[in-house]
């Protein structure tokens, strides 16, 4: 069974850094494309950032892009967001996703292994 576990949320203020982790299990994603995806109350869940099975490609969304960082580290199953100067508009349930599709993707339908979600809350 595949598991992707995220850590990391919390609630934070305007200007603070989180970083959120997501560790995988029951599948080796060393191949997969790996993103991280947002879903603010009451808004449908978006794309933040996606990251190529080799680190080598990356993307982020405009909102986010210069203050989000994503990694991966495929020896540990795991992939990071490192988000700094948050925003209150940052908040929302942040969610890590795998994609076994084997080719560079960041359509959302394409990420077929989802975890939980954690919770980030960035107060003004």
């Amino acid at each position: 069974q595949v598991q992707l576990v995220e850590s990391g949320g919390g609630l934070v203020q305007a200007g603070d850094s989180l970083r959120l982790s997501c560790v995988v299990s029951g599948r080796a994603v060393r191949t997969d494309s790996m993103g991280w995806f947002r879903q603010p109350p009451g808004k449908e869940r978006d794309i933040v950032a996606a990251i190529a099975w080799n680190g080598a490609t990356t993307y982020y969304s405009g909102s986010v892009k210069g203050r989000f960082t994503i990694s991966r580290d495929n020896a540990k199953n795991t992939v990071y967001l490192q988000m700094a100067s948050l925003k209150p508009e940052d908040t929302a349930v942040y969610y890590c996703a795998a994609s076994s599709t084997r080719f560079w993707t960041i359509d959302l339908s394409k990420y077929n292994f989802w975890g939980q979600g954690t919770q980030v809350t960035v107060s003004s």
